[in-house]
């Protein structure tokens, strides 16, 4: 199983605010959703701009560039011009830490 990594103390990562984090080379948004955390992957299905940058509308994404919302519990793509989802990854805190963990290979 792959290994958990940490994202940010729990107790200094506010609702509504994001934080990246690079996973074996991918690059993961882990943003905190009224103390619900979620973790996508952090590019746009649609054209690879940084879904990190957009504005956050309560549990969904809003893509910089064009416009496309994603959902931040499915990943499911919510609007055009985006059509396919973007990878979701487990969240935890642990020991007061936010950790995410990158499991499509295990």
């Amino acid at each position: 199983m792959a290994d958990w990594t940490n994202v940010a103390p729990a107790d200094g990562f506010p609702p509504g605010t994001c934080r990246t984090v690079d996973v074996d080379g991918v690059p993961i948004a882990v943003f905190n959703v009224n103390g619900r955390y979620y973790a996508i992957e952090d590019v746009c299905t649609h054209e690879a701009e940084t879904l990190s940058d957009g504005e956050q509308l309560d549990d969904i994404i809003v893509c910089p560039r064009h416009g496309a919302q994603f959902s931040l519990v499915t990943g499911e793509a919510l609007s055009p011009p985006a059509y396919e989802p973007v990878a979701t990854f487990p969240v935890r805190v642990e020991g007061g830490m936010v950790q995410v963990q990158d499991d499509r290979f295990d």
